[in-house]
């Protein structure tokens, strides 16, 4: 009798949860039904990776060929190149990023006036609300070799000869992390403004009684309070280390095969491989191989957020 009675309870509760969160399960309906057509269903296709595809036979019935496609991948110094790229400018934009990110967020916090305030958040969210390809046109009208600014303007004012920017891979680094600086760095501040903007002000005027100055309150006030921010937006960044940004490495340079050493990423690779060289094995490869890693990041960036939010309370 006991254990119908505990069945009957345990039912009940299981009614009583279902009906308590069923609006929320079909407002998620339609995001999950997303997430599994454009996320999950193609997971079928890193098949395509191990086979030689013939489209006459269909991708099902097409030759295995085991783990040939990644022995041409990673025979070829691309595999070294692109993995280079993409993990070093990774590393760069994360860096440079929150840096930047927290400076600018503590500035336009401690500025008085409320219009200026808005108008410096919308001024820095901007360009992260922009187009790559309209980003990518701003650049070439910066560097184009026949009407750039830069050519036409600047280099003669200091005296130097016009640069053929397309053609030359040593500039672009820099290039390519200024832009990502200036066009993502509006994301990230807006968070750290929110979170600074949520602590306590008593704080603030505590340490100004004990007499500390601006550079100790931000060290010993705002820097341990924004700290959970940091880190969390830090580790998905990680996460996503393997990943670059499509458009920043292709519509900005132009996909000049000159630049290739020092703009060719693992997204760009796939791409190419895929729409230029028609190696639709390798590009799966690619992609797999990018997956794969990026997978694995993924569960050590939370465990990493696990270890951290245990061991110092943060979250």
């Amino acid at each position: 009798m006991e254990k119908k009675a505990r069945a009957a309870v345990k039912r009940g509760s299981r009614g009583e949860k279902v009906k308590k969160w069923l609006p929320l399960y079909l407002m998620m309906l339609p995001g999950a039904i997303y997430l599994i057509v454009n996320n999950y269903i193609p997971m079928f296709g890193m098949i395509i990776a191990f086979k030689k595809v013939d489209f006459s036979k269909g991708i099902f019935a097409s030759d295995w060929i085991g783990l040939k496609n990644f022995e041409f991948l990673f025979a070829s110094d691309d595999a070294a190149v692109i993995t280079r790229n993409t993990i070093l400018y990774n590393v760069a934009f994360i860096f440079l990023n929150t840096t930047l990110g927290i400076l600018f967020a503590i500035f336009i916090c401690d500025i008085l006036n409320k219009r200026l305030k808005k108008l410096y958040q919308s001024a820095i969210l901007f360009p992260f609300l922009m187009s790559m390809v309209i980003v990518g046109y701003i650049v070439y009208a910066f560097f184009s070799m026949q009407s750039g600014i830069v050519n036409k303007t600047i280099l003669p004012l200091l005296g130097k000869d016009p640069i053929f920017w397309y053609n030359e891979p040593k500039y672009w680094p820099a290039i390519l992390i200024f832009v990502n600086t200036w066009k993502g760095i509006g994301y990230g501040c807006l968070i750290y403004i929110s979170a600074i903007n949520g602590i306590d002000p008593t704080y603030y005027e505590a340490a100004e009684l004990d007499g500390a100055g601006k550079l100790k309150q931000i060290w010993h006030i705002t820097l341990p309070c924004i700290l959970p921010s940091i880190i969390t937006l830090t580790l998905l960044s990680i996460g996503k280390i393997f990943y670059s940004d499509f458009g920043l490495f292709y519509q900005v340079p132009r996909d000049s095969g000159m630049l290739y050493s020092t703009t060719n990423v693992i997204d760009t690779y796939v791409y190419r491989g895929l729409m230029k060289q028609g190696n639709i094995g390798m590009s799966s490869a690619a992609g797999v191989y990018q997956s794969v890693v990026g997978f694995v990041l993924v569960l050590l960036s939370n465990l990493v957020v696990r270890k951290v939010s245990k061991e110092n309370a943060l979250f």
